[in-house]
């Protein structure tokens, strides 16, 4: 009864929290192109490229919380494989775009100085 309930309330959840980072990712992407445009217009020295960088991650950390949810509905080892390939690609993303505003950053600091 607790499974077949699982099963019935887990899929709009994991699809509630998919849109949810795809709404982060969507809304930072238009921030960043208006912040980008307005530097081009008035030479301002605001970091476009963090902000992209910090909603991308963002959004990531919400498909990667739906990926997990999706871990209770796996029935068999291929489904298992495929979702860790997923996860595991969409950390790595992660990673890579937490380094990237790391360099961002740093070098944003050291301009200033």
């Amino acid at each position: 009864m607790l499974e077949e309930f699982i099963h019935f309330i887990l899929p709009p959840i994991i699809a509630g929290i998919e849109l949810i980072g795809i709404v982060v990712v969507t809304i930072g992407a238009l921030l960043g192109f208006y912040h980008y445009v307005m530097n081009l217009l008035h030479r301002d020295n605001y970091s476009v490229k963090y902000e992209l960088a910090n909603s991308m991650a963002t959004g990531l950390e919400f498909k990667m919380a739906a990926e997990i949810l999706k871990t209770v509905l796996i029935r068999d080892l291929n489904e298992l494989l495929i979702l860790g390939s997923i996860i595991l690609l969409r950390a790595l993303l992660s990673f890579m775009i937490h380094v990237e505003m790391r360099e961002t950053q740093r070098h944003g600091e050291g301009a200033q100085e």
